[in-house]
């Protein structure tokens, strides 16, 4: 992407997040809900080829497995310089760890940082109450 004056601002695509590298362990035990935070989350907007940075929670209530959290940071790193927009980062988010986890629920909520006046908050539950 360029910007107005020429310069060049590279990043890559979604398809360049590391999914590979989530890993899970056994859970064996009652209900129990686990959240996760971070405030080191980034990604970059596919529109002006800024960064955006985020505090990424995940809240689920385990199924059989719960998230490595070492694999977790590494996928969470690998956004650093995908382009995609602040929604679609948080939905893939949580696509891929419902993928992975198969948790009875999961939500995945990121706050990103003030832009142009705006606070912007997502929001994805999964499964999808029906």
């Amino acid at each position: 992407m360029a910007t107005p004056d020429g310069r060049s601002l590279p990043f890559v695509g979604p398809e360049h997040v590391n999914v590979a590298v989530l890993e899970t362990f056994p859970y064996d035990g009652p209900a129990q809900e686990i959240v996760t935070t971070t405030d080191e989350f980034s990604a970059v907007c596919p529109y002006s080829g800024l960064p955006d940075f985020a505090t990424l929670t995940v809240m689920y209530v385990p199924g059989e497995s719960c998230i490595e959290l070492k694999s977790l940071k590494y996928y969470v790193t690998s956004y650093r310089s995908v382009g995609i927009y602040q929604e679609h980062a948080t939905a893939k988010i949580a696509e891929d760890l419902f993928t992975v986890l198969t948790p009875r629920s999961l939500t995945v909520q990121t706050e990103y940082n003030v832009r142009g006046g705006f606070l912007t908050t997502c929001s994805v539950t999964l499964p999808t109450p029906g």
